[in-house]
């Protein structure tokens, strides 16, 4: 490393400086008067202005040093404020010289220094609400100011290499990249958790089964990725219904089973909990699918977690098909197009080529390929065949039908036509889960989101069939409240499932389905007449009774009266199943398991209404009621118990 030269007074600094320029004119004029004779003679001392400063040195090396320093310096400085005003303001400045504005920048001169100090703006502590902005790193602020430049300096700067050099050489100038911010637009559901309900003023409670499973696995992959889940991603009937349970089949040829289980409250005293499960039949042989998969190939889908994982999911589901199913491919990605004929599931080498073909890029049309995929379903078309659509995406839909209404619409026609629409979730950060939601409800099918290939084989393996073909359309359930023995309730989850009561008996309101073997569990929480656990004042003047009704209400032993209606697949009109809800009946079997998830699930959403209970009980309580987990599933939601007790903290 070249030592650092004397500092010069005062005077000798000017006059180095002028020495400087002096010796630069009178090279650059002999350059140009020397004939060419001169110029290939071989007496003649070093050419051109590189070689006239290699001599200037070597005569004169501690003044020259001095010199050369204090010039570089000052031409930096004269350019470094044309740098900050944009591309094309240097060229401008070395064609036609700096301009006043840049020529006039602030002084700013070191004690007890002969060389300028360049100032450079570094601090990066918190400013004062009304301090300026401060400049990129690496832009000058302040500098000492240009000398007046003369015709031709310009061309000498640029022949000297005094800009790009000079900065190079000045590590603190070189500009620091910004970091880019990953891409997060996900949505999920915006939906206020169910209240607590005075039975006495609203007895009744309706809304549409749900067996999608999507939250579960979205909050897993937030939790082992270190993070807590949204809170909006929280859907607690997802979470519970993520597990199997030990109902009984149905009998009679019923498409389901119905039982109704009451157990205490491990999180109010004075509170019980009522829970509904439902078993679906499984059919003794599986009918034959026309499978259409709609698959994303957008630039978004192409991390490791989106398409290629959509293959390898596509994959393992292909080895559950027969030769009697049906599969085509269709794309969307500025443009939709059919990738795959229909073709048997038996020609899978043909199938597991076309799944290799795909690439991602390009823009998202989803209405697009929403079309050509349910015409290509419609072309599949066989008795006794049942249609599906697959769409697998990261829920990315910014082209196409783009208002959500419109797109539900059209999907709400073509199920009535009899295809079905199930959405699988790909990847994180632009997940528009919300949409996937609404998709496949209108759809009659379900939605899972996939985060790994384990998942992948529980929803596209070993629940395959419950997945694709239907026992149970526009599944609804309503439940009446004796307000003789039930003061208050709330049901636990299902928020985006609400509706009206009135929608109940109207079989033109869409409701979810139930698959074959499917199995759904809702959770209310009551407080009975007389608890302290009440959490609402009686009303003053609330509508007398009569005293028949009233000891007609006190005597029956029925908490409430369940409700629930279906349509057979392809089937217009329901049916209704009826049962009573025995204030006497005993808990379901491994009801601690879903009580223990529901309370992770409130836990993770904030919820006041259940007092002191902390995710310590909530894992305690799981760990006491694991039972049989040949899969390993129960274990797994443990550890993502502990995970998020220590991200709490």
């Amino acid at each position: 490393m070249m030592g650092q030269p004397p500092a010069p007074y005062p005077a000798r600094k000017a006059e180095a400086i002028a020495l400087a320029m002096k010796n630069f004119d009178r090279l650059q004029e002999s350059r140009q008067g020397i004939g060419e004779e001169a110029r290939l003679s071989s007496v003649t001392g070093p050419r051109g202005l590189i070689g006239g400063l290699k001599m200037l040195i070597a005569n004169n090396t501690r003044a020259v040093l001095a010199a050369t320093t204090a010039l570089a310096a000052v031409a930096l400085i004269a350019v470094v404020p044309v740098l900050t005003r944009g591309p094309g303001a240097l060229e401008d400045a070395l064609n036609g010289g700096l301009s006043e504005q840049a020529a006039k920048p602030e002084v700013v001169v070191a004690p007890n220094m002969a060389t300028p100090e360049i100032v450079v703006e570094e601090a990066e502590a918190p400013m004062a609400a009304d301090a300026p902005a401060p400049a990129p790193r690496g832009v000058f602020t302040r500098a000492m100011p240009a000398p007046k430049m003369r015709a031709g300096d310009a061309a000498r700067a640029r022949e000297l290499g005094a800009i790009a050099p000079t900065a190079q050489r000045n590590e603190e100038f070189r500009p620091e990249p910004l970091p880019v911010p990953e891409a997060d637009t996900e949505a999920f559901p915006e939906a206020e958790d169910n209240p607590v309900k005075v039975t006495a003023e609203s007895p009744v409670s309706t809304f549409s089964i749900d067996v999608d499973t999507a939250s579960w696995s979205i909050l897993r992959n937030s939790l082992t990725a270190g993070t807590l889940p949204p809170k909006d991603a929280v859907r607690i009937e997802e979470m519970v219904n993520y597990f199997s349970y030990d109902y009984p089949a149905p009998e009679g040829g019923m498409p389901f089973a119905t039982q109704v289980g009451v157990s205490d409250s491990p999180w109010r005293a004075g509170t019980q909990l009522v829970q509904i499960g439902l078993q679906g039949a499984m059919p003794a042989e599986r009918p034959a699918m026309n499978l259409v998969f709609l698959v994303d190939t957008s630039g978004s889908m192409q991390d490791a977690n989106k398409l290629p994982l959509l293959k390898q999911s596509f994959r393992l589901m292909l080895g559950q098909l027969g030769a009697e199913d049906r599969v085509s491919i269709v794309t969307y990605a500025g443009s939709a197009g059919r990738v795959l004929e229909p073709t048997p599931a038996s020609e899978r080498q043909t199938i597991l080529a076309a799944l290799d073909r795909l690439e991602a890029g390009g823009s998202t049309a989803g209405q697009a390929g929403l079309q050509q995929a349910y015409a290509t379903a419609a072309e599949m078309k066989r008795d006794g065949a049942v249609a599906r659509v697959i769409l697998a995406t990261d829920g990315d839909f910014n082209v196409g039908i783009s208002e959500p209404g419109k797109l539900k619409d059209y999907i709400a026609a073509q199920r009535d036509s009899g295809t079905y629409l199930s959405v699988l979730g790909f990847g994180r950060g632009n997940l528009d889960d919300a949409t996937m939601q609404a998709l496949a409800q209108n759809g009659n099918g379900m939605a899972a989101y996939i985060d790994t290939l384990a998942e992948a084989q529980k929803v596209l393996v070993d629940q395959l069939t419950g997945a694709l073909v239907p026992i149970a359309d526009d599944v609804k359930i309503q439940v009446e409240w004796n307000p003789a023995l039930v003061a208050e309730y709330r049901l636990i989850g299902y928020e985006t499932r609400a509706l009206r009561r009135e929608d109940f008996n109207n079989d033109k309101v869409d409701a979810g389905e139930i698959g074959a073997g499917h199995q759904v569990t809702a959770l209310y929480e009551i407080t009975p007449v007389g608890s302290d656990a009440r959490m609402t004042d009686p009303l003053r003047y609330a509508a007398e009774v009569s005293p028949s009704a009233e000891a007609a209400a006190v005597e029956s032993d029925e908490l409430g009266f369940l409700r629930l209606r279906y349509k057979a697949p392809g089937e217009a009109e329901s049916q209704l199943i009826e049962a009573p809800i025995l204030a006497d009946a005993g808990p379901l079997a491994q009801a601690d398991w879903a009580v223990a998830i529901a309370g992770f699930g409130q836990l993770l959403k904030g919820s006041t209404l259940i007092g002191d209970w902390s995710m310590g009980d909530a894992i305690a309580l799981a760990q006491a009621s694991k039972g049989a987990d040949p899969y390993g599933y129960r274990s797994e939601a443990i550890t993502l118990m502990r995970l998020a007790e220590s991200l709490m903290q």
